[in-house]
């Protein structure tokens, strides 16, 4: 046994100092990032911000959403063969973007994941398929890597995520197993219970700050996946060296996920680990227990609102560090420790009744 002493860090424990700047409109500043990925080759542009896999967020309609944004959507793995299928087939539109240009295609690594990527794939112009999402919950198995290995050398052209991990090590592993971006949390995830059940966990700021160090030395990426409680969460994440930010409870919530509203407007949002998950994929195991939980959230309906808050507070950010592009913003970020991020003395008042 052994523990490690050295102060770890999440979102809420820092802040961004402010510095000089000589952008006059927070409209000057560039969101979108140029990435060329390691193992692949594949270099594309991209409004680093990901809808994650969950059911009411990672949905067809969602992508179609924020694909308008230059964003990106992990589509759930619980869509049919055929949904997939249909999905990639939509004809060209040449108004509207496509929706399957920001679309990034999830399995996990059975062989019931594998042979339903390979029928997808063969029922539509592969190359529609740019990006994959290997998906479990915890990346530090050898069967894992294993698959990610044998992945990367079925599919040499694909754009390969991997995660989720919280570790500089295994990141590094990750990478020279062939996977582009590495997804990086454990824990910090609005609907995770797994700090909980298991006592497993990291800082997201801190996990986000090593594994970006280790990935960006070999020439990988990494998602900073969970933990992103508002607007300035997410700029923290790329302040401290994330290439992409994956939201899953700030864009549930919306008509886009096409959830249930219940009479009192409300929407049930869960965890994919969830006993809510399960029952609904029925994917029950008597041996696991459950580590997601389930809640309640209010309808927010068109998910434009808040991606326009997101985008527009990311740019005030960079505004407020003097760095004029996304890609900049860590090289102009100096954080500084604190006990609270902010005035909470508005939830001692009330107007109305």
């Amino acid at each position: 046994m052994r523990i490690i002493s050295d102060p770890k860090l999440d979102f809420s424990d820092v802040l961004f100092v402010p510095k000089r700047s000589k952008l006059k409109s927070r409209s000057e500043v560039k969101l979108d990032k140029h990435y060329t990925m390691l193992n692949s080759g594949i270099a594309r542009s991209f409004v680093p911000i990901i809808a994650a896999n969950m059911d009411g967020v990672g949905t067809f309609e969602m992508c179609a959403a924020l694909n308008k944004h230059g964003c990106q959507t992990a589509l759930t793995k619980h869509y049919s063969a055929q949904e997939y299928i249909d999905f990639y087939n939509t004809p060209n539109d040449p108004i509207q973007p496509n929706p399957w240009v920001g679309a990034i295609y999830s399995l996990g690594i059975t062989a019931d994941d594998t042979d339903k990527y390979k029928q997808v794939l063969n029922s539509i112009n592969s190359d529609k398929v740019h990006s994959v999402c290997i998906d479990v919950a915890n990346g530090y198995t050898q069967r894992f890597i294993d698959f990610c290995k044998r992945f990367r050398d079925d599919n040499p052209n694909k754009i390969i995520i991997a995660g989720n991990v919280v570790t500089p090590e295994i990141t590094e592993e990750l990478i020279m197993s062939g996977v582009d971006i590495v997804k990086v949390g454990i824990g910090s995830g609005a609907q995770c219970l797994t700090r909980v059940q298991t006592g497993v966990g990291y800082p997201q700021l801190s996990a986000v700050i090593e594994c970006a160090d280790a990935a960006h030395g070999l020439g990988g990426h990494i998602i900073s996946d969970g933990g992103c409680v508002n607007v300035g969460d997410i700029a923290k994440a790329f302040g401290a060296g994330a290439d992409f930010v994956m939201l899953g409870s700030m864009l549930a919530g919306h008509s886009e996920g096409n959830s249930k509203i219940s009479d009192d407007g409300e929407i049930e949002f869960y965890g994919m680990s969830s006993e809510s998950a399960r029952a609904k994929h029925n994917e029950g195991k008597e041996y696991r227990s459950s580590e997601g939980r389930t809640t309640l959230i209010p309808f927010k309906g068109s998910v434009y609102k808040t991606i326009q808050d997101i985008l527009g507070g990311l740019r005030s950010t960079c505004t407020y560090v003097g760095a004029t592009s996304l890609k900049e913003l860590p090289k102009r970020t100096t954080f500084i420790m604190v006990g609270d991020t902010h005035n909470r003395s508005h939830e001692q008042f009330t107007i109305g009744k």
